[in-house]
């Protein structure tokens, strides 16, 4: 595939999009006949131990499951795992600008700390208990970096009005695994039935910075239709800061669940979910893999993902969305899969690179279905994003189904 660079106003015509396309209401986005298409791998990724590790820094600064055994194999209490260097959080060539909204949050005065200064009182009841009470949480690990591997999910009380969760560049939060990570649903009744309107409601706002999350996995967890391995959000806001997410895995098939690391939905007043300074696997091996969106995945919500890196991910379903017949559905958004009617992604300062799609969007797929929704990219890098199905002629690794054409801004694509 060849190299473009495209400046100010997308130049290339958006093609590949063959009449007759038919969109069946959300998740409607299925593939075009005919389409540039590319070859796709399936991401490959370790199960982690249970024991503390201590893995590097990620930055300069700083839902239970049901899934089996078999499709989960459970790590030994007692094994040890070498951990791999992994790359630093977030994009050092991001020249985005941050908005006061989207910046890191002051934990110098937290509400409760994790820990009382030793790896050994870092516990995962510590992190449930904690993230249950809510406000604003830091760790006291030690000296050195500690993996935290939870034994069950850490849910947000619907009471909380904020929850912060500031590791401090030196806790990763590890599903071991077997689960997911962190859980917030506003509509979830057993978390606490706070408002008649779940589906938009300001708080609880939820914001994770300074953090690792590796080796979350919701596979079979069917909640709000599965999908975000380590992290689930459903209402409130939610914000994520030079953070790190390796590893992470749902469900391999299924035509609209997705975010093998985030899956977000219902977020409070359309206000788009932030990612800033954060990392999305990163290196080989260390990205993450579900049956659409290997990193990010949402159903109507905005993004604004600035300074940041998101690659080796993988869109692993087969079928893609709708399902074709006789197939699983899934596949598409090797790095990202959004879908909705008016909804908003914005990509500044950021790499998107050597992410895989078994059907559409190496890249990205983003379909608004009454076509009102808008796709930006500015001053950033998609390149050697193969999609083995189908993409939007003249945006390598991109499918877009939406208002016009993406607006592509001082950016590269190849």
């Amino acid at each position: 595939m060849s190299s473009i660079r495209v400046a100010r106003g997308a130049g290339a015509v958006v093609a590949g999009v063959v009449l007759g396309l038919l969109l069946a209401g959300c998740g409607s986005g299925g593939p075009p006949s005919g389409t540039a298409a590319g070859s796709a791998a399936a991401g490959a990724g370790g199960v982690v131990g249970t024991a503390v590790a201590t893995p590097p820094d990620p930055g300069a600064s700083a839902g239970q499951s049901s899934a089996s055994a078999s499709a989960k194999p459970t790590p030994s209490p007692s094994a040890k795992r070498k951990v791999a260097a992994l790359p630093r959080a977030g994009n050092p060539g991001g020249g985005a600008s941050v908005p006061a909204a989207a910046q890191a949050v002051d934990t110098s005065h937290p509400t409760r700390t994790v820990g009382r200064g030793t790896a050994a009182s870092c516990t995962s009841a510590a992190v449930v208990a904690a993230v249950a009470a809510g406000g604003v949480i830091t760790f006291s690990c030690g000296p050195d970096p500690v993996v935290i591997t939870m034994a069950a999910t850490a849910k947000v009380r619907n009471a909380s009005s904020r929850v912060v969760l500031d590791g401090g560049g030196k806790v990763t939060l590890s599903g071991g695994g077997q689960r997911r990570i962190l859980y917030l649903d506003t509509c979830d009744q057993a978390q606490g039935w706070t408002t008649s309107h779940c589906n938009d409601q300001s708080t609880p706002q939820l914001t994770v910075q300074n953090l690792t999350f590796a080796d979350g996995d919701s596979t079979g967890d069917t909640a709000e239709g599965g999908g975000g391995g380590a992290i689930l959000d459903r209402g409130g806001r939610l914000k994520v800061v030079n953070s790190r997410f390796v590893r992470n895995r749902c469900d391999r098939t299924g035509p609209d669940l997705g975010g093998a690391a985030i899956r977000a939905l219902d977020q409070s007043g359309g206000l788009p979910v932030y990612v800033v300074d954060s990392t999305f696997g990163g290196a080989p091996g260390q990205g993450g893999v579900c049956s659409n969106g290997g990193a990010l995945s949402s159903i109507g919500v905005s993004w604004v993902v600035l300074n940041s890196v998101l690659s080796y991910n993988s869109a692993v379903g087969n079928g893609a969305n709708p399902a074709r017949s006789g197939t699983p559905g899934g596949g598409s958004g090797g790095a990202v899969y959004t879908d909705g009617n008016r909804y908003t992604v914005t990509v500044a300062g950021s790499v998107i690179e050597h992410n895989t799609a078994k059907e559409g969007g190496g890249a990205m797929f983003f379909v608004s279905n009454d076509r009102t929704g808008t796709l930006t990219l500015q001053g950033s890098t998609l390149k050697s994003n193969p999609s083995a199905g189908f993409e939007t002629v003249g945006y390598p690794g991109i499918f877009f189904l939406g208002s016009g054409r993406p607006s592509v801004q001082h950016s590269t694509l190849g």
